[in-house]
C-alpha cells in the first residue's frame, strides 16, 4: 500500500476516494473486486474502482437498532451474512440477541428490498478466490463494517484476500477491524472523533439514483 498524506477535512467523498486510490494503487495486480457499502460508500469506492480497473458493486447492511431506540445501534447485518451484534452494549442494556430479533426480521426485508433497488436482476458477484475491498465513507464503531467483512468472507469460501479501506475512522474502532480483515487501509485516524461527516466539508447525503448512475458507469 501507498503512504498519502492528507489534510483535513476531505473537500468531498470523491476527493477522499481518489486520494485512498492511490493508497491502494498497488493492488492492481491483484485483480480485486471493489465492494462499497452504500450509499455513501459509493462515492468513495468510485475513484477507486477506476483507479484499480475493478469492477465496482455494492453490499448493502443495515444497522440494528435497539428495540424502542431505533437511534441505537446494537449491531448490524449485510447481504449474505449474520447479524453481528455489540455484545457489550447488549449486556448493558439487559438484552439478549433472541431480544431483538423482531428488528432483525424487519432489516432483513429492508436490506432484500434495497438490494433489489441497486442490484436489480443482476447477480451478486462471484467471490470466490477473489481479493476484495470494502469501501465505506469513514467509520465510527465499525459495526457495518465487521458484518460486512465477515459476509465477505462466508462468500470467499475461505479463499482470497479481505481489504477494509475508508478514508477516516475513530482509532480504537482502527484496532478492532484488524482482526476482521486481512488488511485495513486508512487515511486518517483524527483525535477527537465524533462523527464521521465532521471530517467532510461536503457531506451530502447521496441519494438511491447518485448510487445507480457510478455504479452503471463501472459494471
Amino acid at each position: 500500500m501507498n503512504p498519502i498524506r492528507v489534510r483535513l477535512p476531505f473537500t468531498d467523498r470523491a476527493q477522499a476516494g481518489a486520494l485512498l486510490a492511490q493508497a491502494l494503487y498497488g493492488m492492481r495486480r491483484g485483480d480485486p473486486v471493489v465492494l462499497a457499502l452504500p450509499r455513501g460508500g459509493v462515492a468513495v469506492a468510485a475513484p477507486v474502482s477506476d483507479m484499480l480497473d475493478a469492477p465496482l458493486d455494492v453490499l448493502v447492511t443495515r444497522k440494528i437498532g435497539c428495540p424502542g431506540q431505533p437511534e441505537l445501534g446494537v449491531g448490524a447485518i449485510a447481504e449474505g451474512g449474520e447479524p453481528v451484534f455489540h455484545q457489550d452494549l447488549l449486556e448493558k442494556l439487559g438484552l439478549e440477541p433472541e431480544d431483538v430479533s423482531p428488528v432483525v426480521d424487519r432489516e432483513r426485508l429492508e436490506l432484500a428490498r434495497r438490494v433489489k433497488v441497486y442490484r436489480g436482476e443482476r447477480p451478486a458477484p462471484d467471490l470466490r478466490g477473489k481479493d476484495v475491498i470494502v469501501v465505506d465513507d469513514g467509520m465510527a464503531t465499525g459495526g457495518t463494517a465487521t458484518a460486512a467483512l465477515r459476509a465477505v468472507r462466508t462468500r470467499q469460501e475461505g479463499r482470497g484476500t479481505s481489504t477494509l479501506a475508508v478514508p477516516v475512522a475513530a482509532g480504537d474502532t482502527v484496532e478492532r477491524m484488524r482482526k476482521e480483515a486481512d488488511n485495513v487501509v486508512i487515511l486518517a485516524v483524527p483525535w477527537g472523533f465524533r462523527a464521521v461527516g465532521q471530517w467532510y466539508e461536503s457531506f451530502d447525503q447521496l441519494t438511491d439514483d447518485d448510487v445507480l448512475d457510478l455504479l452503471r458507469e463501472r459494471l
